[in-house]
């Protein structure tokens, strides 16, 4: 069991990264994504946010700039399209990179599907429609079926798209986060072929930064039951990229025995144990979310 770590560090936000990518000073990037890739980042993520007034120079910049010291994988992460475009035609290999995202919005969908056809890039496919994101596996299902149809139309097979189904905070409560899971289990029968992919830190987005880490990886154990092919991580997190690359199958067990209602005895877990069983209890809605849950 491995999941693709698309490595989320060099970001618009970030406080190394943030001032480089708007001074354009490619040493804070170069040695972040050379460190990215040591801790076992599969893809790295350049997120340059919504770049509205320099997007289309900007993202082609980062592209050369980390193109020139690692053939890591990339993914081009901006809601500016016209970004997209102009990163992804600057890439000297777009075939293995990855056009983040394409959602279910007829401009963007215009726009943005025959560049990820013409390129032969990988695609997410963001589960994200005219109304705002999907209430149940169920939407999530149509919404891929029209998405997964109109990149085949263009000529996007089904191995090149990457669904995204949204991950959304715990502090909006449990309901989400299970749907998604259910949405994720069904995948395989509603486009067979096609990959998936998920911003793995919206589920801890509002909590604590200290407590961020806990949910991201029991969440993370969670996905892996359900056939997660990648995931937007922390690379830092030496135990979540453990996790992802299949090196803590004692955790991956005992997350997947919970989750099919196997539970284990409490009083013979270790600490480290501990930590996913209470987290993956929160989760699941076993137990009602509050920042004290790994005190409780």
């Amino acid at each position: 069991m491995y999941v693709q770590c698309i490595a989320e560090s060099i970001n618009i936000m970030g406080k190394r990264t943030g001032g480089a990518m708007r001074a354009r000073d490619p040493r804070p990037i170069v040695e972040m994504a050379h460190e990215e890739v040591a801790f076992g980042g599969d893809y790295l993520d350049l997120n340059i946010g919504p770049a509205r007034k320099d997007g289309t120079e900007l993202m082609p910049w980062i592209v050369r700039v980390v193109e020139e010291v690692t053939d890591c994988p990339l993914s081009l992460d901006t809601t500016n399209a016209d970004a997209l475009i102009a990163g992804m035609k600057a890439a000297k290999n777009p075939k293995q990179h990855i056009m983040n995202s394409i959602s279910l919005q007829p401009e963007r969908m215009k726009k943005l599907i025959p560049v990820a056809a013409e390129t032969g890039c990988y695609v997410v496919g963001l589960l994200w429609g005219v109304d705002g994101m999907p209430r149940d596996s169920n939407e999530r299902a149509a919404m891929t079926v029209d998405l997964t149809m109109a990149m085949n139309e263009a000529g996007i097979p089904n191995e090149k798209i990457l669904i995204d189904p949204i991950a959304t905070p715990i502090t909006l409560g449990s309901e989400q986060v299970m749907s998604g899971l259910e949405f994720m289990a069904m995948l395989p029968d509603i486009a067979p072929g096609v990959k998936s992919t998920v911003g793995l830190s919206n589920v801890s987005n509002g909590v604590e930064a200290h407590l961020r880490p806990y949910l991201n990886r029991a969440y993370l154990a969670m996905l892996m039951k359900v056939g997660i092919w990648s995931a937007i991580v922390d690379a830092y997190d030496q135990e979540l990229i453990e996790l992802a690359h299949g090196e803590r199958s004692e955790l991956l067990k005992l997350v997947h025995d919970i989750m099919d209602g196997n539970e284990p005895d409490p009083s013979t877990l270790s600490d480290k144990e501990m930590e996913y069983y209470k987290t993956t209890r929160v989760l699941m809605g076993k137990t009602i979310f509050s920042e004290s849950w790994l005190e409780l």
